[in-house]
Order: C-alpha cells, then sequence, then structure tokens
C-alpha cells in the first residue's frame, strides 16, 4: 500500500461496462423529459381550454359541426408531399446505395433533390432570390454532412 501502485490499477468489468454510459443517457433523458412536460404542459392545458371556450361560444355547444376542425387548416397538399417525398426519399436513397457501396453516395446524391423538392413544397411565393437560396442550401449542406459523416469521421452512410 505505501509504493502507490493500488492508484494505478483499474480493473474493467467487461460483462458489464457497456451497461454504464446507456443508463446515464437514459436517465438523463428521462430527466430532460421531465422537465419539458413540467415546463410545457401547464401552457397546452390552458390553451387547449382556451380553444374549447372559443369553440362553445362559436356555434351552438349542441351543434357537433361547430366543434370540428376548419376545413381549410390542414394543408393536405404539403402533409401528402412530405410523406410522399420521404419514402421515394430513404427508397431511392438505398437503391443509390447499392449502386456505390461503401461512398455514402445514396446518401448525398438523394438528399441533393429531396432537400430542394421539400424545400420548394414548403415555399409559397418563391422569388428568385428565395430559389437561389433554396438550391445553394440544397447543394452545400448535404455535401458538408456527407463530408463530414462519411469522410472525416468515417461513418457508413447508405
Amino acid at each position: 500500500m505505501a509504493d502507490g501502485t493500488a492508484l494505478l490499477d483499474v480493473k474493467i468489468d467487461f460483462e458489464q461496462s457497456h451497461l454504464f454510459f446507456p443508463q446515464i443517457i437514459h436517465w438523463i433523458l428521462l430527466i430532460l423529459a421531465g422537465m419539458i412536460l413540467i415546463r410545457y404542459v401547464p401552457a397546452c392545458y390552458n390553451r387547449y381550454k382556451q380553444a374549447n371556450r372559443a369553440l362553445e361560444t362559436k356555434g351552438k355547444a349542441d351543434d357537433p359541426a361547430s366543434t370540428k376542425t376548419p376545413k381549410g387548416s390542414i394543408d393536405w397538399l404539403r402533409l401528402g408531399g412530405t410523406l410522399v417525398l420521404t419514402v421515394v426519399y430513404f427508397t431511392l436513397m438505398d437503391s443509390v446505395g447499392t449502386f456505390f457501396p461503401n461512398m455514402g453516395l445514396g446518401f448525398l446524391l438523394m438528399s441533393i433533390p429531396f432537400m430542394f423538392l421539400l424545400s420548394l413544397l414548403y415555399v409559397h411565393n418563391a422569388s428568385r432570390r428565395q430559389l437561389i437560396t433554396i438550391t445553394l442550401s440544397s447543394l452545400i449542406s448535404p455535401t458538408v454532412a456527407w463530408y463530414l459523416l462519411a469522410q472525416v469521421f468515417n461513418i457508413s452512410l447508405p
């Protein structure tokens, strides 16, 4: 004990060591979820109550048509377009990735048109400046993400 070597000895139980960090992440996520609930649930509940009161005063309380969501409040074109683009994106990313295995080009080549089309879907009145911004963003963002993930950090991409 007087030689000080016991301080430098490290013993690792390899059968249990892989469980250490997931438990830490688990508890951090639970604490953060609790903080989010404490912060936002009362405000959401109050808005819900105000919306119900507004719907009741808007029409008759016993009229079921007065409590329905207005037909124009959901943008079905953008919702459907987003769902279709996402499914096509993941399907084509895998298909293109099989042509260029272990290079991440499926991610890169499919992310550029996906971002471009998704941005066009959500912009209402596209000016020339907005189209240039969308185009540059669609080209630069996936390229930087691909370079960092696939080339710098050697993370395998489809």
